[in-house]
């Protein structure tokens, strides 16, 4: 562990006081113990109005049955007005559900070009439709999608055939009402049931009908047949095959892992690949969930917190479909066993070329403090640097003052909310307001960022994955959906340091309802200024630094240096960290990869 706050290259600070966030989070909570009180709400970070600066969108609760009706709560849309400031534009956007909120997904559904949202409740589901003029209408009726009886908080948009259209994946947690109502007492102290005090859920998958309807088909998806207590999803290509996969951890129960057999249904696969359980085969209460590339092997591995007492794990993807956990061999559960685990990120926060560890931490019962010394209600977060030689070092409480800021985390969102090229942090506490750290970590590196936009039909490029080769670095970004304890904007994006970048892009299928493609490039000066590099499949890429043949997507770059100019078509792309390449080295190549396609390398021409 680092010595001194100066041997830690990440500095994170808390400037939350001049955001111009008011946001107050209520979970209803009343003194029932309802077990749904203690799952708080969820965020997401995107660009709503397509302005370029990345906004951010608050679930909240609402009051349960039994508890005082302190007047109407409801979700809030904050407008990034640049300048790490935001402005409350709720009423005038029309998202303000005042649903109990628990989980929430971005995508363009309709392949319109506008994100739209999906909001999952404790009570009917809700799904707004992005107009296009800075409101959102209601379409839950119309798109056939509301189910809402019963918890949980994973969703995720997600094209499960390849077809161009977004599907929707509602994770659930138990069938909790009123009427069955758990409460348990524990040293004299009344407490919470846990998920085992209620019946399992299934989980949900609706398939686009590419009209802005959606047909239930949970059952012959085979996704109906595994029931759990979900938590974190990620949607994402574990076994390499050109498809998306679905991740369930599950709380109190073996998670599932359901392979994508690239036509629409799944196997589930969890024990079999590794991932059901940790290393001594115990099934653990697991919260939340992420996905990311920490050794660099081009696999993604997946991260996985939990309950007190509860060391978190870390999955390593071996390729072919297999994981093994190691947790203790990175010292990836450094100092967070004896604390609830929430959102998480495998997020490269100093711009060097490898993920770091983000971990949300704070209890549900705030009578904690007077009946445990191991944790608290408050937990400051947990920081883990990655040292690029296969372990994390701790370095919670040294990553600047805002590492200090005790928090009651539930939801977790990294995005580059400034554009400056580093990923700040979102965290949504439970009963409380939302806290926002700025990383100011003083990094010389250069970075890049890329946005992949479909103009026929997969505008968000969902599962489209991005490779940059740079010096001795590979490191790939794959457009995810994760959802659960955390929310992110749908869109894969990458960084780099270089004074100069090669981009040799290969062709791929699947991505924009099966038409094939490829382009190549000449370099990329990494100078002050935005490349805008737009293309579709009547003819060639236009840029002075850039050639390409037919494509069917938008191609937007922005690069470091980036000071005060702008374009409106660009902006940070990712909650899911941007990818960094180390030192004055260079690119030597790129390459997409899209669902229902296999994967080519790529080379400088």
């Amino acid at each position: 562990m680092p010595r001194s706050r100066a041997e830690c290259p990440i500095v994170l600070i808390d400037v939350t006081a001049r955001t111009g966030i008011t946001f107050q989070h209520t979970d209803g909570s009343g003194g029932h113990h309802y077990i749904v009180e203690t799952f708080a709400s969820g965020l997401a970070t995107f660009d709503y109005d397509g302005d370029g600066a990345t906004d951010i969108y608050f679930l909240n609760g609402r009051p349960l049955r039994g508890t005082p009706n302190a007047g109407r709560v409801h979700n809030a849309l904050y407008r990034n007005l640049g300048g790490m400031c935001f402005q409350d534009v709720t009423p005038m956007a029309g998202v303000g559900d005042a649903g109990y909120g628990l989980g929430v997904a971005v995508g363009d559904y309709d392949n319109d070009g506008h994100p739209d949202l999906y909001v999952s409740n404790f009570g009917p589901n809700v799904l707004y439709h992005n107009n296009a003029d800075g409101t959102f209408s209601d379409v839950t009726p119309r798109a056939g999608v509301e189910r809402g009886d019963t918890i949980g908080a994973g969703v995720n948009f997600v094209d499960i055939d390849g077809n161009g259209h977004l599907d929707l994946f509602v994770g659930n947690y138990a069938a909790f009402s009123y009427d069955n109502h758990v409460t348990k007492l524990a040293r004299g102290i009344r407490w919470y049931g846990g998920p085992v005090d209620y019946p399992p859920q299934p989980n949900r998958l609706f398939r686009s009908n590419g009209d802005g309807t959606f047909l239930d088909v949970s059952e012959r998806s085979g996704i109906q047949a595994w029931a759990g207590a979900g938590m974190g999803t990620l949607c994402l290509d574990y076994d390499d095959d050109g498809d998306t996969d679905i991740f369930v951890c599950n709380d109190e129960a073996l998670n599932f892992l359901f392979q994508n057999d690239g036509h629409g249904q799944f196997r589930e696969n969890g024990l079999l690949a590794g991932v059901a359980c940790n290393l001594m085969g115990r099934h653990v209460g697991n919260m939340g969930a992420d996905c990311g590339d920490y050794d660099l092997d081009g696999y993604p591995d997946l991260f996985v917190t939990n309950f007190r007492g509860e060391k978190p794990i870390l999955f390593r993807n071996l390729g072919g479909g297999l994981f093994e956990d190691v947790t203790m061999e990175t010292g990836a559960a450094a100092a967070s066993t004896a604390h609830i685990k929430w959102g998480c990120g495998l997020v490269d926060f100093d711009n060097d070329g490898y993920k770091d560890i983000f971990i949300g931490c704070g209890h549900f019962s705030d009578e904690l403090d007077f009946t445990s010394d191991g944790t608290a209600y408050r937990v400051v977060p947990i920081i883990l640097r990655n040292g690029g030689d296969g372990r994390f070092v701790n370095v919670t409480g040294i990553a600047g003052a805002g590492s200090r800021v005790k928090l009651v985390a539930r939801g977790v969102v990294f995005d580059d909310l400034d554009n400056d090229g580093r990923v700040d942090v979102v965290v949504q506490n439970s009963r409380h307001a939302p806290t926002v750290l700025r990383n100011e970590s003083p990094t010389g590196n250069h970075w890049l960022q890329i946005r992949l936009i479909g103009r026929r039909s997969a505008r968000d490029a969902v599962g489209t994955r991005v490779r940059v080769t740079a010096g001795g670095l590979t490191q790939v970004a794959e457009d995810i959906a994760a959802a659960a304890t955390r929310a992110t904007t749908a869109h894969a994006c990458i960084s780099g340091s270089a004074p100069a970048h090669w981009w040799n892009v290969s062709r791929s299928t699947g991505w924009g309802g099966g038409r094939t493609w490829w382009k190549t490039s000449r370099p990329i000066s990494a100078s002050p200024s935005v490349k805008v590099v737009t293309a579709d499949s009547a003819g060639p890429l236009h840029n002075g630094l850039l050639s390409a043949g037919a494509s069917p997507f938008c191609f937007a770059v922005k690069n470091s240096g980036l000071a005060s100019e702008r374009h409106r078509q660009v902006q940070p792309c990712c909650g899911n960290a941007p990818m960094s390449c180390r030192g004055s080295e260079y690119a030597d190549g790129v390459t997409l990869h899209s669902p229902g396609s296999p994967r080519f390398a790529a080379h400088p021409g």
